[in-house]
């Protein structure tokens, strides 16, 4: 493992810089509107023109991406992501911010994309694991740390936003000034919504609901806390808590994972979710220890979703199809993230910041009523099924498939660089 960190230390420094800059931003924003005394509705929506930013940059970051090579592309976003930053403290026109919001979701998807690949063609196939676990605790430990800023620097003026700018700054220094040739340019992998929907339904159920819960969380849970009487290094620290519980769970969800039905897993992961969320969406106003507790226990199940949804889908497809059936998770993931902050939002306003747990446990119940362990056929399980769990990170990229060691590393290149599959259309039954 020391290896790794040494072959990958550039990449990683760079993917930790990122989401040290993106986690910062998401709660600096929330706490100032709230300190602004703005409605959630304007915080959900910053939060869903974020993620509309990500979808969008999928499709622009491809093209940029083979028109001016990787380095290029990375360093021309990096700094049109630091201006969009700084932009935020220029103008207080909330119409405006969300336009930057889009942009700085736009920017960081070409990030993710050429770091992703980068990571991709330099792993050697037998320590893609590895090399993908490296990513996930560099990825996970920014944004903890981007929360943790909160708790040393609590005044909510423009020296964050100039820290954010500083962090997408020395985020392009290591990608800047490698000295390894840079990954072919990569084309989008092939769509096929209608073989997927057929194929694994309850899979990209299990990923809408944990896309719209957990892109509610990241852009509501701040100003629910600050709503709470928390203080802002309070608030700091709850997020912080809140995702090193979604890193902390992934190991022992990797151990259930391979040990007993997925289906069976993701439907007592979102009843437990339910269950353990109704505290904080009953009680309008809960103690501080209380609200501590309950909400990473919240985020210990709330972020094994979308791993067990990716790991249930994978036993049902063939692998020359798993480079596309990322795309399609993380489009439909992406979707539930961009509609949830904006419902959870208009809900917190009509009726209190304790909707935002009311909105978590509805849609853990609706997956606990979709999902249905019987009914899955098992009629496309692919050979030796149950497939190895792996830890992830949360979804970024349409690339986040190539550091998957279950896909085969040729079909990954094969597709992503001519972006039409390998084979023929088959007759589909449901089967998850």
């Amino acid at each position: 493992m020391r290896q790794i960190w040494k072959n990958f230390r550039a990449l990683y420094f760079a993917s930790l810089m990122m989401l040290i800059g993106s986690g910062l931003l998401s709660t600096y924003l929330a706490l100032r509107l709230a300190a602004d005394d703005v409605d959630g509705l304007w915080v959900g929506a910053l939060m869903a023109a974020n993620y509309f930013g990500l979808a969008l940059g999928g499709k622009i970051g491809h093209r940029l991406i083979g028109r001016v090579g990787h380095i290029r592309a990375y360093a021309t976003c990096a700094g049109i992501v630091g201006a969009a930053v700084l932009g935020h403290g220029l103008v207080n026109y909330l119409p405006a911010w969300l336009f930057l919001r889009v942009i700085v979701g736009l920017g960081m998807m070409c990030q993710y994309m050429v770091i992703e690949s980068w990571l991709n063609e330099q792993a050697d196939t037998k320590q893609r694991g590895l090399v993908f676990s490296g990513y996930m605790i560099a990825s996970y430990s920014g944004l903890v740390l981007g929360q943790l800023i909160l708790v040393v620097h609590p005044q909510l003026g423009l020296e964050l936003l100039m820290l954010v700018a500083l962090c997408f700054a020395l985020c392009l220094v290591p990608v800047a000034l490698t000295r390894r040739i840079h990954p072919a340019p990569m084309r989008p992998a092939p769509m096929e919504p209608r073989f997927f929907i057929s194929r694994v339904p309850q899979s990209l159920s299990t990923v809408l609901g944990s896309g719209l819960i957990v892109g509610s969380f990241y852009g509501l849970a701040p100003l629910y806390a600050s709503q709470q009487g928390l203080s802002t290094e309070q608030v700091g620290l709850f997020m912080g808590s809140c995702i090193f519980a979604g890193l902390l769970v992934q190991w022992p969800l990797g151990w259930l994972s391979d040990r007993y039905d997925r289906a069976l897993l993701i439907r007592s992961v979102a009843g437990g979710l339910a269950v353990m969320a109704l505290p904080l969406a009953i009680l309008p106003s809960v103690p501080l220890e209380v609200l501590f507790a309950a909400g990473f226990l919240v985020s210990l199940l709330q972020f094994c979703l979308y791993p067990l949804a990716v790991a249930f889908s994978n036993d049902h497809v063939e692998a020359d199809r798993r480079v596309s059936l990322t795309a399609m998770l993380l489009i439909t993931y992406g979707v539930g993230a961009s509609i949830g902050p904006l419902v959870a939002g208009v809900l917190m306003k009509l009726f209190g910041s304790q909707m935002l747990y009311a909105f978590f446990s509805f849609f853990a119940v609706v997956l606990v009523w979709r999902i249905r362990p019987k009914a899955v056929t098992n009629l496309h399980v692919v050979e030796d099924a149950p497939l190895h769990h792996v830890a992830m990170p949360a979804a970024n990229s349409p690339l986040a498939a190539a550091l998957d060691p279950r896909v085969d590393e040729h079909m990954v290149q094969e597709q992503m660089q001519t972006g039409e599959p390998a084979f023929e259309e088959p007759v589909v039954k449901p089967a998850d």
